[in-house]
């Protein structure tokens, strides 16, 4: 454990400094300067118009970082790190559980995480929020999300991971079974 936290330590320590007060000020209107506009209120029914086709789903983060790996910049060298984790698969009780525990430790520099079995299509994995305010961000109440989902029994052989950083970059792995089972 004091050996996790000396090179989170590290890490942390060798992020980029702090941007200047006013560089850093700027970010944001620069980030929202290029999101995508916010969906349209009609005027006879006071109801959110649906964002157009081609507007990102995601909005760019502040990078800065605080210390509590909530940013991208303090959660990609740890998930680079540690990628041989994002995934285990586990038989038990007659189903094959997927867990995804390690990604979601890390979630608050996410904004998404996609799973795809077998070579199937991606499919968004739900992530509790980050609880931002506290002092464990990352904490996993398991209040709102699993941590695995079941699925029939040895019929999960490869799975694709594709993450996406709040900075909007995006890092995909794809793990064999017998490579991410756990006893």
């Amino acid at each position: 454990m004091i050996d996790l936290l000396l090179i989170l330590t590290a890490i942390a320590n060798g992020a980029p400094p702090a941007q200047p007060a006013a560089q850093a000020a700027a970010a944001p209107v620069a980030a929202a300067a290029t999101a995508a506009p916010p969906p349209a209120m009609t005027a006879s029914s006071g109801q959110m118009a649906p964002a157009p086709a081609d507007a990102p789903k995601y909005r760019a983060e502040s990078q800065v970082p605080t210390g509590k790996f909530t940013t991208a910049t303090e959660v990609r060298p740890i998930l680079d790190a540690t990628r041989a984790n994002w995934v285990a698969v586990r038989e038990y009780d007659g189903k094959d559980l997927v867990y995804l525990t390690h990604l979601l430790s890390w979630r608050c520099g996410l904004v998404a995480i996609q799973v795809g079995l077998n070579g199937g299509p991606l499919e968004d994995w739900p992530m509790e929020e980050c609880h931002e305010g506290t002092g464990s961000p990352n904490a996993l109440t398991g209040d709102a999300t699993l941590i695995y989902h079941s699925y029939p029994p040895s019929s999960v052989q490869t799975i694709t991971v594709e993450i996406t950083y709040d900075d909007l970059t995006a890092d995909t792995a794809t793990f064999d079974r017998n490579g991410a089972m756990i006893p």
